[in-house]
């Protein structure tokens, strides 16, 4: 079928608007008509060429929520009409890390940045000329039609709006999870969130629920200091130094029990930085990406060793999508989870540059593309 999506050509680039030819689903996939798509930071990082794909031209979007339109042979339960998430990481549920309960880890995650399925290296999406196109995450919500790996999906309950659904594909649980599951943040303890966009702001989400009695959410921009407090925040500052003095003065010149950095474009300096916030035996989680080629983080040794703190990173916050997708669109229902205060822009496919304009000039928590519009 014919379908429109946004692509990148190259790197550095931007994405741009094309025709696309769509393949029907084959055995053990879906296609599925996009209702709404997050414009997360790392498709950005796609563009910049932070993160390197294995095919140009690739249709954009690792974040989004639809319809299902047809099903292969094989379709396990999902039928034409259901509402699914896509997850950016597929879950093949046979894998070491799958069957360890380490969905976020599945070997298939490896081939998210290749273009091709990760079965047999073939493609469903083509420029109109026959041009193989690659798809992010082999799903590329940037479209507005695409066929995916039953793998890559989950089947939601219908009365979720799927605007909002689409937010726990990637940045919710990513940020809810690198508080509540890679931080192991608990009771009465004190958070210092670094960097407050679709990651960040969901850290502070996590660490609420899990029970911090102080969250200190850090970002230069007021705009998301303010957005913060409105989520569980308790205190803001505007740069880590402060968060740091802060956070020593809450706890009688100990420091925060954990860090978790969530800023647009990591840097080893930043890690740095956080590092120095926590107290001994305290945790840094590390959750932001940056260029793919960088190499280096100025800690000081022995206050990794003999202070025991620990440097861990975290991939969708440790989440596994078959289960906690779920598991977040509940707490939304019971008003746990905040989705709706999320979303603050929402731009047609065709505006999509506008859309990581803004996101770059931090007026977004979270921007979605919404193809009702």
């Amino acid at each position: 079928m014919r379908t429109q999506g946004a692509v990148i050509t190259k790197a550095p680039g931007e994405y741009e608007v094309v025709d696309l030819e769509l393949e029907d689903p084959r055995p053990d996939e879906l296609q599925v008509q996009l209702v709404a798509a997050g414009l997360c930071h790392s498709d950005d990082h796609y563009a910049t060429g932070d993160l390197h794909l294995g095919t140009y031209p690739t249709a954009g979007g690792h974040e989004g929520a639809g319809i299902v339109t047809k099903v292969g042979p094989n379709a396990k339960g999902i039928k034409e009409g259901d509402h699914v998430v896509f997850s950016f990481i597929p879950a093949c549920g046979h894998c070491r890390w799958c069957t360890r309960g380490m969905q976020n880890l599945c070997d298939h995650g490896a081939s998210i940045m290749a273009g091709p399925r990760w079965t047999d290296g073939s493609y469903r999406l083509h420029l109109p000329d026959g041009t193989n196109v690659g798809q992010v995450s082999g799903i590329s919500t940037f479209v507005r039609h695409t066929t995916a790996s039953l793998e890559s999906a989950v089947k939601i309950d219908d009365d979720i709006p799927l605007d909002l659904a689409c937010l726990t594909g990637c940045g919710v649980g990513t940020g809810w999870g690198s508080a509540v599951n890679s931080a192991e943040v608990r009771p009465g303890q004190t958070v210092v969130v670094m960097g407050i966009g679709g990651i960040g702001i969901n850290a502070v989400q996590g660490a609420r629920h899990a029970g911090a009695s102080n969250i200190i959410a850090v970002d230069p921009v007021a705009f998301k200091r303010e957005k913060a407090e409105q989520l569980g925040a308790t205190r803001t500052c505007s740069s880590i130094d402060e968060a740091g003095e802060l956070a020593r003065q809450l706890t009688n010149g100990q420091g925060a029990d954990a860090a978790i950095v969530t800023i647009g474009v990591l840097t080893g300096e930043a890690i740095a930085q956080a590092f120095a916030t926590v107290r001994k035996a305290g945790i840094t989680v590390v959750t932001a990406v940056g260029n793919h080629e960088a190499i280096g983080i100025p800690l000081p040794l022995n206050e990794l060793t003999l202070y025991q703190k620990r440097l861990q990173g975290a991939l969708y916050g440790g989440c596994g999508p078959n289960w906690d997708i779920k598991a977040q669109l509940q707490l939304y229902r019971e008003g746990v989870l905040k989705l709706d205060e999320l979303l603050t822009n929402r731009y047609k496919l065709e505006d999509i540059t506008k859309g990581y304009d803004d996101l770059r000039d931090g007026k977004n928590i979270r921007g979605i593309i919404d193809y009702t519009l």
